[in-house]
């Protein structure tokens, strides 16, 4: 039986938060309420989520100052984060929130349907890595009986590969963002697609690597 996800629902205002539950309770997970960025730091200790829905405008820490918070923990780095903010989004917003790795804006109010089909993505991404985990400790316990020490090197040299990936991709998007007003939206766009995916095959050959 799959293991219900944790989704982060983050805002000030306990009315939004009400909304946001509303608009989620039939995908059936646990969803998990923070009034603040502080607040959401501290479920993000020791809770593990599959997707954070972040309010942009806040009292104190605001929602892109918790997300760069997120994205600086090892732990919480690759965790997709949704924008929710009740302002038009103007370009530098959109790369604001870019540089904080974020993956979507929704307006408010936002329609429960859209919110509810791009939650449910995730969440789906969130436990198709949860079950390729599984799968790569399985794997390792193979490759370790059958071929030993060169499974191990491949292992490394993989581990190596990606690692690089993830520093080149972490370089373009800090380019982007220095240069947002001369980048075009499609190559924002490709680059998205890029880190997400480069964020799968991470999950897979850290797992293969050296699984916990």
């Amino acid at each position: 039986m799959t293991q219900k996800a944790n989704i982060l629902l983050v805002d000030d205002r306990d009315e939004n938060l009400i909304a946001l539950e509303a608009a989620l309770t039939s995908l059936d997970q646990n969803l998990v309420r923070a009034n603040s960025g502080e607040e959401a730091l501290k479920h993000l200790l020791g809770t593990d989520f599959a997707v954070i829905l972040l309010d942009v405008i806040m009292p104190g820490m605001d929602g892109y100052e918790t997300a760069a918070h997120i994205k600086q923990r090892e732990k919480t780095k690759d965790v997709p984060i949704i924008f929710l903010t009740a302002q038009e989004v103007d370009r530098h917003q959109v790369f604001r929130g870019y540089s904080s790795r974020a993956v979507d804006f929704l307006i408010k109010p936002f329609d429960p349907w859209v919110l509810r089909s791009k939650v449910e993505v995730f969440v789906e991404l969130h436990q198709l890595k949860a079950q390729m985990r599984e799968q790569a400790r399985s794997l390792q316990r193979v490759l370790n009986q059958e071929t030993g020490e060169p499974g191990r090197v491949l292992a490394e040299q993989l581990a190596q590969r990606s690692r690089q990936v993830q520093t080149d991709l972490a370089a373009l998007r800090e380019h982007i963002v220095d240069n947002y007003q001369e980048v075009d939206q499609p190559l924002v766009d490709a680059v998205r697609r890029v880190d997400r995916s480069a964020s799968r095959l991470s999950t897979l050959v850290d797992t293969l690597h050296g699984p916990e």
